[in-house]
């Protein structure tokens, strides 16, 4: 993650938060807002817009649509409120609509809201959208209900195995508001981008036919800003990802131009049809190899991440923070009076 606005700083810029409302007329950037459903990702929206927002459909589809605006340091943030999901490997229409917007839509910025109290569960789409975009916010809402329930979480070491900004906040209060906003404005601006993290799947089929389709991706598209995610999912057989690949809208995403917010963009060229069967057919092959069960191989290793993150920053009420019981452990087995006696033990 490069850049880091301090507390200090955020703190004395929290009076430039603008509430504008439903009032879109201009705007800088567009912010998507995503999250699992319960963590508080509605009051975030209306938190940052002022309580009111426009509704209305998704292209095509019957999901609502809700959009505001905020204004910060003299910039206009348009905020679109993204149907709750739990992972972007779309299974509903509210899925596939979320999905869409943050993969071809290109937000300025994807601030993802998780509820502080089920930090595990929330963090699996945090690891997703990561892999998609270095332009991710994590919105740490409900932090004091996960206080009443005796867990706390130390955002700074989450931020940091993370690899992206996260900002603590009780939206309900507007407690962390102006800091969130702060910091959208930054990563916005490109003053602060995230690390995209490395899944590690621990399968040498799989990694090997990710390669192969993340090579053929890159053959087509040479812009694409993360052929291995995409890989990854055209292995699990996604069919959205694939009509995509079969027309040539995989393309979008190797744009330059961040498709929601600039106007007037330039069509992307389409690559001639042959290119695009060349490519499913090193997909479906490769998939054909590696049999059933690959989703849920790839899933498990996003899970074991997301677990991994969560045990590190979160301690619970009458536990010592690890870094805490790593340094009591040392202490013991290289103290005089019972390094020698461990050692024994478990030599024996």
């Amino acid at each position: 993650m490069t850049g880091s606005p301090c507390d200090t700083c955020v703190a004395g810029r929290a009076e430039q938060l603008e509430r504008l409302g439903v009032d879109m007329s201009r705007h800088d950037y567009v912010i998507a807002l995503a999250g699992n459903p319960n963590t508080g990702k509605s009051t975030v929206f209306n938190a940052l817009t002022g309580l009111r927002q426009r509704t209305g459909n998704w292209p095509g589809k019957t999901v609502t649509r809700a959009t505001g605006a905020f204004a910060f340091e003299a910039k206009r943030y348009q905020v679109v409120d993204l149907p709750g999901t739990y992972s972007l490997v779309a299974t509903s229409v509210d899925e596939e609509v979320a999905r869409d917007f943050v993969l071809f839509g290109r937000p300025d910025v994807t601030v993802v809201v998780v509820d502080a109290s089920r930090l595990e569960r929330n963090l699996n789409l945090v690891l997703q959208v990561l892999q998609i975009s270095d332009r991710v916010v994590v919105c740490l809402n409900l932090v004091d209900e996960a206080e009443r329930h005796g867990v706390k979480v130390d955002h700074r070491r989450l931020a940091r195995d993370l690899g992206a900004p996260v900002v603590p906040t009780v939206a309900r209060s507007g407690r962390g508001l102006a800091e969130l906003s702060a910091v959208i404005a930054e990563v916005a601006s490109g003053k602060t981008r995230a690390r995209r993290p490395s899944i590690d799947v621990r399968d040498p089929a799989i990694e090997r036919a990710r390669r192969r389709v993340a090579a053929a991706l890159t053959k087509i598209y040479p812009l694409l800003p993360n052929p291995d995610w995409l890989a990854l999912r055209l292995l699990d057989g996604d069919q959205r990802l694939m009509h995509a690949a079969r027309d040539g809208e995989l393309g979008a995403l190797g744009r330059g131009d961040n498709s929601a917010s600039a106007a007037g963009a330039a069509l992307v060229p389409r690559p001639p049809a042959a290119q695009n069967e060349a490519l499913l057919r090193t997909v479906m092959q490769s998939r054909w190899q590696l049999g059933p069960n690959t989703y849920q191989r790839i899933a498990e290793a996003v899970y074991a991440e997301a677990a991994r993150i969560a045990t590190g920053a979160i301690t619970r009420a009458g536990e010592a923070p690890r870094a805490d019981i790593d340094r009591i452990i040392d202490r013991i087995v290289t103290s005089r009076r019972f390094g020698l006696p461990l050692m024994v033990l478990l030599l024996a």
